[in-house]
């Protein structure tokens, strides 16, 4: 849900301030909603998701009883491998890293409130322990900052360690996508996002974070594990110049470099939240 400039940063905390503290929920839940909104929580779609995916993915389970602690990775394995750690996580976000998992994704914001983030990509070697570190990319999160309480409609991303096991989007997969992938025409963002900047390419390409949702399913799938009330649909998806509602937006050249990047061989998961987290 990513563009900044340093001399427009102020600018954006003074129009995000305005805009948050003047939405009503009226305007949240219908109209700032608008069929697709920024935020991940409400993508609703008539199409049955799961009968358009070309393949799926065996993930984990998710967890089926609501989660008290999002903030513990669902289907996430402890006791992550030992040697160069990834810098800039706490312990416990360490200890949450699947075993198997070879991708980390890694979304750092600026602080508890910002909408502001950094992404990087580590990898590690089989047999190694070490983790490497890709580039750095900017992104925008929700525009109320991050929770390890994440509600439905509370514009804040949920803080957590989270599998990606399934991708789409409104344009075809990039040549060398090896994530499931679901080339459908729902994936439409229509409207404008929280600072009233339009939506349009928004889902061009769109990375499910298993949050709340069935892996092995189109990111287009409204099935809620922990119940409505925890909100779903958070994505990875195409950067619309703003904060979103609850997704990590990134620049379009990012999510296809991802998209081309990302193996599920390899396991790859997200660390989502704060700095330190």
């Amino acid at each position: 849900m990513a563009r900044h400039a340093q001399s427009r940063a102020r600018t954006r905390l003074s129009r995000r301030s305005k805009a948050v503290s003047g939405l009503a929920l009226s305007t949240l839940v219908g109209t700032a909603l608008w069929a697709w909104p920024a935020s991940g929580d409400d993508h609703n779609s008539g199409t049955d998701a799961k009968s358009t995916m070309s393949t799926t993915a065996s993930g984990p389970d998710t967890p089926r009883t609501p989660a008290s602690a999002p903030k513990t990775a669902p289907n996430a394995a402890p006791n992550a491998p030992a040697g160069r750690p990834i810098p800039g996580l706490s312990d416990a976000a360490r200890k949450r890293i699947p075993a198997d998992s070879r991708q980390v994704l890694v979304v750092t914001g600026k602080d508890m409130d910002s909408f502001q983030s950094r992404v990087v990509l580590y990898t590690r070697e089989e047999d190694s322990d070490d983790w490497e570190p890709g580039p750095t990319w900017a992104a925008h999160n929700a525009a109320r900052g991050w929770t390890d309480d994440h509600r439905y409609g509370d514009l804040r991303s949920p803080i957590g360690v989270y599998p990606l096991t399934d991708a789409g989007g409104l344009l075809p997969a990039p040549e060398g996508t090896k994530i499931p992938y679901d080339h459908n025409s729902s994936f439409v963002a229509d409207g404008t996002g929280v600072e009233g900047e339009p939506l349009a390419g928004a889902f061009d390409y769109v990375i499910a974070i298993n949050y709340n949702r069935e892996p092995g399913t189109s990111p287009l799938d409204q099935q809620r594990p922990w119940g409505a009330a925890k909100g779903g649909g958070v994505w990875l998806h195409v950067d619309h110049d703003g904060p979103t509602q609850g997704c990590i937006s990134l620049k379009p050249k990012v999510m296809r470099e991802l998209l081309r990047t990302l193996d599920p061989d390899l396991h790859p998961v997200i660390v989502m939240g704060p700095a330190d987290y």
